[in-house]
């Protein structure tokens, strides 16, 4: 008997000791990091199928959209002569007078591009997720100067003035809702689908002007295209000077690109742009040759340089879900510190169970959060799975330490610790300077209270456990 007692002496004292019951609460608080852990593979499996049904909806709805237009095409055929020594069969040579036409396209580039593009953000539904998309009206006009084809080489034979064509690249052609003719210095013109030249430019479509007077000084034109799309717009500066004006109500604009727009504005209304581009910021000049299969000694990349905008989520659902996770441990690190902190300042003690209890209830917080926010707005989610989680912990809290005024002091701890992830969340660039701050303003509220502790105090030796049966 008197064995049992001294074992139970022992272990009541290891219990009371304050050192040892820190070591064992942190050894609970890091066994939190297997739920959390849960939670993170939750969050990183939703977010994969959020974005598999963002890639189905753009692959119906339209990708993100490249326009690269408009560029002239005028064929010309060369003619080559060449003498070849022959043997014939009684093997005397003779010179024979060979001629090969070649049909090769002289490519020209506006002189000056004008873009309008409007982009009317839309929301597509699919199960429980939205995708956000959009309709982009754009108006393209301006000019070509005199087409000098004469000059490209020293071997036309004839220019096919009256198969020229004008080529409009579009990267996503089947997500086109209209396109109206094409106005060709005052005369309207059809399109049709291809670019005929598709090395230069795979998709798109093009109108043929069989009426191109290439005498003439200056060519206009002018044509509005409805197309949809989704992620982001983006056109490349194909004018010898090109201006482009941009606007959309989407207040989260993100400018991509080879180039920045030179003016822009944002609001909560939207964004406003607009970018003037001159062809010395490219690599390809305004006029050259080219042939059907694309191979010919001046080959251009017309994509090499492109600007645009992505209609950027700055937070959204599971990137958010993500960070509040990475704040896990430091919440169940900080609720638990509170809770030593009481056993310094008053005589009861919480058990190890409930320290786990209590944990766990931090930890599920993350998965109603979750599970709520993927039905309705996340500030209405966040307020109910924190209200649920405070509550909970509070009640618990009071009931274990018998005082409803210690439990209060719980309930505006974890008020104030919820009210400040939430404010984690909703930043981006200043995150990690808030997060700084909390954890540098929790540790000098720590220095204070502990301020008085002492190495061998003997207040601590005869508190009281509470008995929680």
């Amino acid at each position: 008997m008197a064995k049992e007692n001294a074992i139970t002496d022992v272990f009541q004292r290891i219990n009371q000791n304050l050192t040892i019951r820190g070591i064992i609460v942190g050894f609970i608080a890091l066994v939190m990091l297997i739920p959390l852990g849960m939670m993170q593979g939750v969050v990183k499996e939703r977010d994969g199928l959020y974005r598999n049904v963002l890639s189905d909806i753009g692959r119906t709805w339209g990708g993100q959209q490249i326009i690269q237009a408009p560029i002239l095409v005028v064929p010309f055929i060369e003619k080559h002569v060449t003498n070849v020594t022959i043997k014939d069969e009684n093997g005397k040579e003779k010179i024979k007078t060979k001629t090969k036409y070649v049909t090769l396209y002289s490519v020209h580039l506006p002189n000056d591009l004008n873009i309008d593009v409007e982009l009317d953000e839309q929301h597509r539904k699919r199960g429980i997720y939205k995708s956000l998309v959009y309709q982009a009206n754009l108006s393209l006009n301006g000019s070509f100067g005199r087409l000098d084809v004469l000059s490209l080489s020293d071997h036309i034979h004839r220019v096919e003035w009256d198969k020229a064509y004008l080529v409009l690249g579009l990267s996503d052609t089947r997500a086109i809702n209209s396109v109206s003719e094409l106005d060709w210095n005052g005369e309207d013109v059809d399109y049709s689908p291809g670019t005929k030249l598709t090395k230069l430019l795979s998709h798109g479509f093009h109108a043929k002007l069989a009426r191109l007077d290439g005498a003439a000084e200056q060519h206009q034109f002018h044509t509005i295209i409805s197309v949809n799309g989704s992620q982001g717009f983006r056109f490349a500066p194909l004018g010898k000077v090109t201006k482009v004006n941009m606007q959309s109500s989407w207040p989260h604009p993100s400018f991509q690109g080879m180039t920045l727009p030179s003016e822009y504005e944002i609001s909560d209304n939207g964004f406003t742009s607009s970018w003037s581009i001159s062809h010395l910021a490219r690599n390809f000049p305004q006029t050259w040759v080219t042939s059907a299969s694309g191979i010919s000694a001046q080959e251009y990349n017309l994509s090499e340089f492109i600007a645009g905008v992505d209609l950027f989520e700055p937070v959204f659902l599971y990137s958010k879900m993500t960070r509040a996770v990475k704040y896990g441990i430091l919440f169940v690190c900080l609720t638990f510190l509170t809770f030593l902190i009481f056993e310094l300042t008053t005589q009861v003690r919480l058990h190890y169970v409930q320290y786990g209890l209590i944990g766990v209830t931090l930890s599920i917080f993350y998965f109603v959060l979750l599970s709520i926010a993927e039905h309705t707005a996340f500030l209405n989610a966040y307020i109910i799975a924190a209200s649920v989680n405070i509550g909970l912990i509070t009640l618990y809290t009071a009931a274990a330490l018998k005082k409803w005024s210690k439990a209060m002091v719980i309930f505006v701890l974890l008020a104030a610790l919820y009210a400040v992830l939430y404010s984690l969340l909703q930043l981006e660039d200043y995150a990690l300077l808030m997060g700084t701050m909390l954890l540098l303003s929790v540790l000098m509220v720590l220095m204070y209270v502990t301020r008085n502790l002492r190495a061998n105090t003997s207040d601590n030796d005869h508190i009281p456990q509470l008995d929680n049966g």
